[in-house]
C-alpha cells in the first residue's frame, strides 16, 4: 500500500461508532486540524472532550472545524444554539476537511455577548476540491459559546 492510500484509509469513516477513524489518532502529539500550529491535546482536544470551554467565539469556530474534521456529530450539535440546531446531523462520509483560513472577526471576544467569524473551510469531495465561505454567528448561552446560524458567501 502507498503512503498516499494509506492516509487516504486512515481518514475514512468509521461508520460502525459514525466518526472518522482517525479520531482516535489524535491524541499526543498530531497537529490539530483547525490549523493554530498546535497538538490537538493543547488546542481543540480538551473543547470537543469537555475539560475546556472555547473562550472566544473564534476558539469555537476552530473547535467546530476540528470536529467536522474529525467528524464529531455530538460535539458539533452540542455547540449548537438549541434555537437553531438541527434535529438530526449526518457528515458526508466522503468529505474530508483539508485546512481553515479565518477571514476577520468581529466582537467574540472574552466580554462580549454575540460574534462574528469569517472563515473559507477548504475540503476535498469526490475527487474534487472545494471550499466553503461562510460568514457564522455566534452567541453565549448560558455562559458558553455557541453557533447561531451562518450565511454562505459566494
Amino acid at each position: 500500500m502507498t503512503a498516499a492510500a494509506a492516509a487516504e484509509q486512515a481518514t475514512r469513516p468509521d461508520l460502525r461508532r459514525g466518526r472518522h477513524a482517525r479520531i482516535g489518532d489524535m491524541s499526543g502529539t498530531r497537529m490539530c486540524p483547525c490549523g493554530r500550529g498546535e497538538a490537538f491535546d493543547d488546542c481543540c482536544g480538551p473543547v470537543l472532550n469537555g475539560k475546556r470551554a472555547a473562550a472566544t467565539a473564534e476558539a469555537l469556530m476552530r473547535s467546530r472545524y476540528t470536529a467536522f474534521a474529525v467528524g464529531d456529530t455530538d460535539y458539533l450539535r452540542q455547540s449548537w444554539h438549541p434555537r437553531t440546531r438541527p434535529a438530526e446531523l449526518e457528515l458526508d462520509p466522503g468529505q474530508r476537511w483539508l485546512f481553515l483560513e479565518i477571514l476577520r472577526t468581529a466582537d467574540g471576544g472574552l466580554f462580549d455577548e454575540t460574534g462574528l467569524v469569517e472563515f473559507v473551510a477548504h475540503y476535498r469531495a469526490d475527487g474534487s476540491r472545494g471550499a466553503l465561505h461562510e460568514v457564522s454567528r455566534f452567541l453565549r448561552a448560558d455562559g458558553a459559546w455557541v453557533y447561531l446560524d451562518g450565511e454562505i458567501e459566494a
